[in-house]
């Protein structure tokens, strides 16, 4: 389940770049959780009606969950995917353990040890070579590919989000959880895809469009979560983060094999620094930093 739950996930990055042309950024997310939300809403409306006093009392994070984790994190990263390649995204991606630590310490007044400390530094160096290429004019220049900076940005917007499920109500049943970030993803969603209509974006409804949007609405959001919780819940979440290291190297295969794309070696340099830098960050006792990486 575990191995499968990441090449959901991995999945999900080649095919956002592979809708590209055929399909909005804003549209693929939009549409991505009405069908999640469709297919959710039998499983998780008794523990949504059950946990509604729970959500009520804490509305303001349950809204800042759906939010960070559902609307504006999808948005970023499938606008990165128009001008980023595949196998850049799920790399950078990759980040996300040692930017929640990161920003543990910054708001939340965690201590780091060297260690950690190190493991941000090498992991920061990672993404660098990636971002700038393997040259170091192009960071001093700041002649980025935007495509990156949307990724990045979605990271940091899934980082946010996996630091802020330490204060979503406990009893409130994981399928609820994510029963209700679809349906605030939906409803948030909602006025941007209206705004992208009225600009004249709207879907190719070709063949490789409708399975693009079947699949991401089914496989990644919903049996992927669900494979996930049922997986961690046999082995424990030290075991399952560890198999997050995957994710890219599913992504960027499946990238060089479906999409073309190539696998370069600043590609391997900055993936080795992100991986090194995540082990020296998590490896003591950061289990949930390893498993907080975007879906």
């Amino acid at each position: 389940m575990l191995t499968a739950t990441i090449l959901f996930w991995a999945l999900n990055w080649v095919a956002g770049r592979a809708l590209r042309d055929d399909v909005p950024s804003y549209s693929l997310a939009f549409w991505r959780w009405v069908s999640a939300g469709v297919l959710l809403l039998p499983f998780a409306w008794p523990h949504l009606v059950r946990g509604w006093p729970a959500m009520r009392r804490s509305w303001r994070i349950m809204l800042a969950l759906g939010v960070f984790g559902t609307t504006f994190c999808n948005l970023a990263s499938y606008t990165g995917l128009k001008y980023t390649t595949a196998v850049s995204g799920s790399i950078l991606n990759s980040f996300v353990p040692v930017m929640i630590i990161a920003i543990s310490w910054a708001f939340l007044g965690q201590r780091l040890r060297i260690s950690q400390w190190a493991g941000v530094a090498i992991s920061l160096a990672g993404v660098l070579t990636i971002v700038g290429r393997g040259d170091p004019m192009v960071l001093l220049s700041l002649s980025l590919n935007v495509g990156d900076l949307w990724i990045f940005a979605s990271m940091l917007l899934w980082a946010l989000y996996t630091v802020c499920l330490r204060w979503r109500p406990p009893d409130l049943h994981p399928l609820g959880l994510l029963g209700a970030n679809a349906i605030v993803g939906v409803v948030t969603m909602l006025p941007v895809y209206l705004w992208s209509l009225a600009q004249g974006l709207h879907i190719n409804w070709t063949p490789g469009a409708v399975a693009g949007l079947a699949y991401v609405g089914v496989f990644p959001s919903v049996v992927g979560y669900i494979f996930w919780n049922n997986a961690v819940a046999r082995v424990g979440p030290n075991k399952a983060g560890m198999f997050m290291h995957l994710m890219p190297v599913f992504a960027s295969l499946l990238a060089i094999v479906f999409l073309g794309e190539r696998l370069r070696l600043f590609h391997a340099a900055g993936m080795a620094m992100i991986v090194g830098g995540i082990w020296l960050s998590s490896r003591a006792d950061n289990p949930e930093a390893v498993a907080g990486m975007e879906n």
